[in-house]
C-alpha cells in the first residue's frame, strides 16, 4: 500500500547545478540535502523543504518536459508569486482548477512546476 511520495526527481543537463542550487534554495526556499555517497558521484542535488523532497538528477541527453512536473503546495500564494517574480521568475497562472489558486514556473533548465494553495 502506497502511504506517502518520498520524493520527486527531476532531471538536469551535466554541469548545471550551480546553476539550479540558488534557484532552490535562495528562490524557492528550500535546503540543499546532502546525497549519499555513491550518488553523489553521479551528480545532481537534492533540496528539501519540510516532508517535501526534489531530488535534481544528471541526464545526458536532457529535454525538459513540456507537461510532467510536481505539483507543490505553498501558503500566502500571492506573497510567494512575488518572491518568485522579485527573483526573475515568469509565472502563469491558471485558475482552471475549482478551489484552487495556482501558478506555473520553470525552473533554470526548463522543468516545469506547478505552486498551488487551495482556497477551503
Amino acid at each position: 500500500m502506497i502511504t506517502a511520495v518520498d520524493h520527486v526527481q527531476l532531471a538536469a543537463p551535466p554541469g548545471t547545478e550551480d546553476l539550479l542550487r540558488p534557484f532552490y534554495t535562495d528562490v524557492l526556499g528550500m535546503t540543499e540535502i546532502p546525497k549519499p555517497g555513491v550518488l553523489a558521484a553521479r551528480g545532481g542535488c537534492w533540496f528539501r523543504a519540510g516532508a517535501v523532497q526534489i531530488h535534481v538528477g544528471v541526464e545526458r541527453d536532457f529535454r525538459p518536459s513540456a507537461k510532467a512536473h510536481p505539483g507543490l503546495r505553498v501558503t500566502a500564494i500571492a506573497a510567494y508569486a512575488d518572491r518568485l517574480r522579485s527573483h526573475g521568475v515568469d509565472l502563469t497562472w491558471d485558475d482552471d482548477l475549482p478551489g484552487h489558486d495556482r501558478f506555473y514556473a520553470r525552473d533554470p533548465v526548463g522543468n516545469r512546476l506547478e505552486f498551488l494553495e487551495s482556497r477551503v
